[in-house]
């Protein structure tokens, strides 16, 4: 049983939606959002990532800084660049990336159900993030960005979604990265109780992308509950803002790791270790798709193709996962990555960004990168429902879901 609530949320204007919705905080550093918003001071950025209205290092950080963020909030919808439904809506979500187009209901969900393990996870979250996200949530009073889930997709949705996409939507746009955004409001009473039916036969909600806001409001929840007497769980802050798209639609491209150093190793030695468990071939540039118990890795200036050899591949679903293999027989025993999670001398590079960013990494400031195969849809559904998590950093959706596009306040 999934349940989901309609509530009022609050839209940009449709001729100004281009410019308010932004990418989420997490996909660029605060220098990049700096020059993102160079020449568009509506951006919602000022107020997901609000350092940005500070030069870099004089900044302030913690309560002080979320504070700031939620006086950009509340100046967000004095001026209008944000306003109000005057009913309860559910939403629904369609982008367009190229040839591909997912279209997801975007509505309030329930965190007792993310308590009870019905909204499945297959990540870790950080400590400092989870800390940093439930302090803006408390301060802002708002979910800013919704969590992306998914859910095995039956088709028995199918017509009320394309009732609903044939009318008139109330915003659409074309990003600066091309990718197609369009938004419909659904608040007549027979679409919404149909729909909100529906999802309570799913029997689990999948998070796709945003471990770390869906644990943070959680947080909160429990923050606002225990100083609340009269609690009775159908406060705002029982739910979170979420976008559900069917399983069927989701793009999951790859995430890529680059190490700053070789642990002490010659190039030779790195090459001989490697040899153990992977097969070793020169190549001029890497496959795509990269193939399944496949990786490609950069090193000094070239490239090679490494094959898992048979030993080490695996049936289970965790340890059969590409990002398990590399870590459990290459990053750790090899390179001593033992906890990529905190592991100062790893970084991540999503595969939007391209091979071009690997290598351009190891001309700066690492010395090998490792390329790896997406994760399918089903090898994350699995790994959820054994109820054990990927390694971080394990999968990079695309199109992102852009912030800003509807706002929900916690009261």
């Amino acid at each position: 049983m999934a349940i989901i609530k309609p509530f009022r949320g609050y839209l940009p204007p449709a001729d100004l939606a281009h410019k308010i919705s932004s990418l989420p905080y997490d996909v660029m550093t605060s220098d990049e959002a700096r020059e993102m918003v160079q020449n568009n001071k509506d951006s919602f950025l000022r107020i997901i990532k609000p350092e940005i209205d500070f030069d870099s290092g004089d900044e302030p950080s913690g309560d002080n800084l979320h504070n700031h963020g939620k006086r950009n909030l509340a100046d967000f919808i004095d001026k209008g660049n944000l306003i109000q439904d005057p009913n309860p809506s559910l939403y629904l979500y369609q982008i367009t990336m190229g040839n591909h187009t997912q279209t997801g209901i975007m509505a309030a969900v329930s965190i007792d159900e993310y308590n009870h393990g019905l909204i499945k996870k297959h990540e870790f979250t950080r400590p400092e993030k989870e800390d940093d996200r439930t302090r803006h949530i408390e301060l802002t009073n708002a979910n800013t960005g919704p969590v992306f889930l998914t859910f095995r997709n039956d088709g028995k949705l199918k017509n009320v979604i394309i009732d609903i996409v044939n009318s008139h939507p109330v915003v659409s746009f074309t990003a600066d990265d091309a990718t197609i955004h369009t938004l419909w409001k659904i608040d007549h009473h027979v679409q919404v109780e149909q729909i909100i039916e529906y999802f309570l036969s799913v029997s689990a909600l999948y998070i796709a992308d945003g471990h770390h806001r869906a644990a943070s409001a959680a947080r909160v929840q429990k923050l606002r509950a225990d100083a609340n007497p009269n609690h009775n769980g159908d406060e705002p802050y029982n739910y979170f803002l979420s976008v559900i798209f069917p399983h069927d639609e989701m793009q999951i491209l790859d995430y890529n790791r680059i190490i700053k150093d070789l642990n002490g190793l010659t190039e030779e030695q790195l090459h001989e270790s490697i040899n153990e468990n992977f097969d070793v071939v020169p190549i001029s540039h890497p496959p795509s798709p990269i193939p399944k118990n496949n990786y490609s890795m950069y090193l000094n200036g070239k490239w090679y193709q490494l094959e898992a050899k048979d030993h080490i591949k695996s049936d289970d679903p965790l340890d059969g996962l590409e990002a398990s293999i590399l870590q459990n027989h290459l990053l750790t025993p090899i390179l001593d990555i033992d906890d990529p999670r905190t592991n100062k001398r790893i970084d991540f590079v999503g595969g939007i960004r391209g091979m071009e960013e690997l290598e351009r990494r190891c001309e700066v400031d690492c010395q090998v990168a490792f390329a790896l195969p997406p994760v399918s849809i089903e090898q994350l559904l699995s790994v959820a429902d054994s109820g054990q998590v990927m390694p971080p950093k394990s999968t990079w959706f695309e199109p992102k879901l852009r912030s800003g596009m509807v706002v929900r306040l916690l009261g």
